[in-house]
């Protein structure tokens, strides 16, 4: 992928997506900035990654706080010269509930982590790579930023809003050398998916359930969202921006 040296930051890097992305980019001589909520967490995912200590930053910080943000953007300038890409990958999925059992505070804490957290890390992304005059972001979104879900209001609402983000942000910088594309996983297997599986009440039948929606008959593995994420940060994505990628087994193609 051509990746050698370049210098990425991922949020949500202790999650399985972020930990099996941070793996391909190091495999590929990429240097990796990892993101998270909890230095202990992040520490406990570089041990199993067993990441080079010349190639790779730790910072814990909140993805909704704009002083935090900056700060880690302005660290990895510090330390490693640029930002080549951007995996604008934290959120949650919150509840799940009916709409008219959904509580406001659910609501307001998922749009916050997941529209809030995408925009100020675009912000930022954005101001670093137009001082370079170079860039790719890849936003996490979700198939459920395409469709729907019952159950599932606030996180819908809050992928939708990162597609028109990203859509909004690639043509703000189509021609100052950024790209901005987002990915849409759909069934990875994941604490997410767990988390979908037992708010159903029913763990396994709703394994079953979900499995039977997608065409492949599986779940997907985190590091099959993590090939898209490389290839739309390598230069080999260099025509494709203001884009979302399905990672979803042929679910979206019924």
């Amino acid at each position: 992928m051509n990746l050698q040296d370049k210098v990425v930051i991922i949020t949500g890097a202790a999650g399985v997506i972020g930990k099996a992305t941070s793996k391909l980019f190091i495999k590929e001589g990429a240097k990796v900035v990892l993101v998270d909520l909890s230095k202990d967490a992040l520490e406990k995912a570089a041990n199993e990654l067993d990441l080079p200590e010349d190639r790779y930053l730790l910072i814990d910080a909140d993805v909704t706080k704009e002083v935090e943000v900056k700060r880690y953007f302005q660290h990895t300038v510090d330390v490693f010269g640029r930002v080549d890409a951007f995996f604008n990958n934290a959120g949650i999925e919150g509840d799940v509930t009916d709409i008219k059992d959904t509580t406001l505070e659910n609501m307001v804490n998922v749009l916050n982590v997941n529209v809030n957290g995408v925009f100020l890390g675009l912000k930022y992304a954005i101001r670093t790579m137009l001082k370079q005059g170079f860039g790719s972001i890849i936003n996490t979104a979700s198939d459920a930023g395409i469709g729907s879900a019952t159950g599932l209001g606030a996180y819908v609402a809050s992928k939708h809003a990162v597609i028109g983000l990203t859509k909004v942000a690639a043509l703000e910088t189509a021609d100052q050398g950024i790209r901005v594309n987002a990915i849409c996983p759909s069934s990875i297997n994941s604490r997410l998916m767990r988390s979908l599986e037992e708010g159903s009440g029913n763990q396994q039948q709703a394994h079953e359930e979900y499995k039977s929606k997608i065409p492949m008959k599986r779940y997907g593995n985190p590091d099959e969202v993590g090939q898209i994420v490389l290839f739309l940060a390598s230069d080999r994505a260099s025509f494709v921006t203001g884009a979302h990628y399905n990672v979803d087994g042929g679910r979206l193609a019924k």
